[in-house]
């Protein structure tokens, strides 16, 4: 069977102008032009066609949790906070009561176990970071982890995750389903894949999911050190197709996370953070850099090319460094605070940029105050462009919304809410943009595998406002719908 898209224009390539056909047999693209027949014909009407969107870092899992557990993305305050947790239902007897999304940073005080003490009693609380760094419990909550002598109720880094992964107490076959959801919802928004980087067994996750009949997104696992020997002695590398799910499982990248994030005032900075004192004051280094090497040579020996999560301005220098001692390429993830001197070795080591643009639009008031003097280069992505970097942007969802038009408009806008764009210098051009989250495919082409989003304007010439929330008609992925509303 074949499908004619009858009356396309094809975003920035042939019938741009001029509506052509585009025919698909068998999940490719087998012809573009006029004239062409199909078995099943849908008319475009002139809407506009481009390769399919990829978000290049997410936590797919806790994306679909988070969208469960209470929203704490407008506290402005501990007590603020606290308030709304004491307010929210109460869980299944024996279950943690979960928030997310706070950040402390801009707060006047930090928060403390006591906080929640004096409004939720006994109940374990369990509260995420917006940037999952950071966990803030409750007497009851520290001791049912064990934690029972922690003094602030405070966690970060090490302990967080700890915290994160050990409260996921739904089970996996009701879990799989609210991930199939969540992939649902962002097939609307002209997604055909994600680098999943979950802090979990996700080849094994992923492999169930597929098995059970997910057919909803490409995914490329990502792989953690505990299970990277279990990964190497299966014959795993980047890249690799996973039998038995219709070619869109594939391992991706081998995840090492060497610093904190700047809201937790973790990210490991050449200079102390503003206010701050003591040794912790430049941030955290969670892994020594002759560990992180060695890490590096063994999984890119063995085809796993490594993903290096670094935020502040040093841990990007080590993890360039890295690389070099390595002798081998790979990504950074986040990137967000890079020396100028640095942008060029990017490009030189063959190690790309993974950024999250729209973090920037949420870190921006906390990046002038504990990053004050250095902001002009964070969230670099024109220095990195011009400097020869290959540039890959996503979300880290649920950081961000896993919505890349969010993204792409907060990479040529720098701006949201109407506020004025934040280091402009810094934007780069629509077109960058949406090369940088398309997966390596730059146009629709004959032999393309058939992953489509199907626009009611043209991207390109789209004002700041539509482009964030850009009208997706459709999206297909490997010739088939997975969101149509033609």
């Amino acid at each position: 069977m074949s499908l004619l898209l009858k009356g396309a224009r094809i975003v920035g390539g042939i019938g741009a102008s001029a509506p052509v056909d585009i025919l698909l047999k068998h999940g490719v693209i087998t012809g573009i032009g006029t004239g062409l027949t199909g078995t099943a014909t849908i008319d475009l009407d002139g809407r506009y066609v481009m390769p399919g969107l990829w978000d290049g870092h997410v936590h797919l899992t806790q994306t679909a949790l988070t969208r469960r557990r209470v929203d704490l993305t407008a506290a402005t305050s501990a007590t603020d906070a606290a308030a709304i947790m004491a307010a929210a239902d109460r869980p299944a007897e024996g279950l943690p009561l979960i928030g997310f999304g706070f950040r402390d940073g801009m707060w006047a005080a930090p928060p403390t176990k006591h906080d929640l003490d004096a409004v939720v009693g006994d109940i374990p609380v369990v509260v995420l970071s917006g940037d999952l760094h950071c966990a803030w419990l409750n007497s009851a909550a520290l001791a049912a982890f064990g934690m029972g002598g922690h003094p602030t109720g405070l966690l970060r880094e090490e302990d967080a995750f700890k915290v994160t992964t050990e409260a996921q107490t739904v089970p996996a076959d009701v879990l799989d389903d609210w991930v199939a959801a969540t992939a649902t919802d962002v097939a609307r928004r002209g997604v055909v894949g994600v680098v999943d980087l979950e802090m979990a067994d996700t080849v094994q996750d992923w492999t169930r999911r597929f098995a059970a009949g997910f057919r909803g997104l490409r995914i490329a696992v990502g792989v953690y050190t505990p299970w990277l020997d279990s990964a190497i002695e299966a014959g795993l590398r980047t890249g690799q197709v996973i039998e038995g799910t219709d070619g869109l499982l594939s391992v991706g990248p081998f995840k090492i996370i060497t610093d904190g994030s700047l809201n937790t005032r973790t990210a490991f900075c050449g200079e102390p953070y503003e206010g701050l004192v003591g040794p912790d004051a430049s941030g955290q280094l969670n892994l020594p850099t002759v560990e992180l090497v060695a890490l590096m040579r063994k999984a890119s020996r063995a085809g796993l090319i490594p993903a290096v999560h670094a935020i502040g301005d040093e841990a990007n220098r080590l993890a360039l460094d890295s690389f070099a001692a390595a002798g081998c390429s790979g990504r950074i993830e986040h990137a967000q605070l890079v020396r100028d001197v640095d942008c060029a070795r990017f490009a030189a080591l063959g190690v790309a940029a993974s950024v999250q643009p729209e973090h920037a639009m949420d870190d921006r008031d906390i990046a002038d105050r504990l990053w004050s003097g250095r902001t002009d280069r964070a969230f670099a992505l024109r220095s990195l462009l011009d400097a020869g970097a290959e540039l890959i942007l996503g979300s880290d969802a649920p950081v961000a919304p896993l919505d890349p038009w969010v993204t792409i408009a907060a990479a040529v806008g720098r701006t949201r809410d109407g506020r004025e764009p934040w280091h402009p210098e810094q934007r780069i051009t629509i077109a960058q943009a949406l090369a940088a989250s398309t997966n390596g495919v730059r146009s629709v082409a004959v032999g393309n595998v058939a992953d489509l989003a199907i626009l009611d304007i043209d991207p390109l010439t789209a004002p700041l406002d539509q482009l964030r929330a850009m009208p997706v008609a459709a999206t297909l992925l490997a010739g088939y719908f997975t969101h149509n509303e033609l």
